[in-house]
């Protein structure tokens, strides 16, 4: 059973920086596709950022520019470096993977992040 597991979440002042983390575990073949999705209080969760294996990572505009998705594929880790935070940036950060494993390549999410930023 693939489980994902989200890290380095906090409360931080605006302007500060955080490193979110996301490692996958069990039987795993490839990490096809990985994103962060933030889920502000009161409103949908939403894509922040996205990468496909090898491919050119994409960013919601409101993050452009301050946060970073990377990945570590010996690792089975997702990364999300948030610099230059906002108070709009607060919300749980969930992590998203496509897996290839021994079951049917499907899509996975971790139990989310709290980052705060106060106004």
């Amino acid at each position: 059973q693939v489980q994902l597991v989200e890290s380095g979440g906090g409360l931080v002042q605006a302007g500060g920086s955080l490193r979110l983390s996301c490692v996958a575990s069990g039987s795993i073949f490839t990490m096809n596709a990985m994103g962060w999705y933030c889920q502000a209080p009161g409103k949908q969760r939403e894509l922040v950022a996205h990468i496909i294996n090898g491919g050119i990572p994409s960013y919601a505009d409101s993050v452009k520019g301050r946060l970073t998705i990377s990945s570590d594929h010996a690792k089975n880790t997702v990364y999300l470096q948030m610099n230059t935070l906002k108070p709009d940036d607060t919300g749980v950060y969930y992590c998203y993977a496509h897996i290839t494993s021994p079951a049917i390549p499907r899509g996975y999410w971790g139990q989310g992040t709290q980052v705060t930023v106060p106004s």
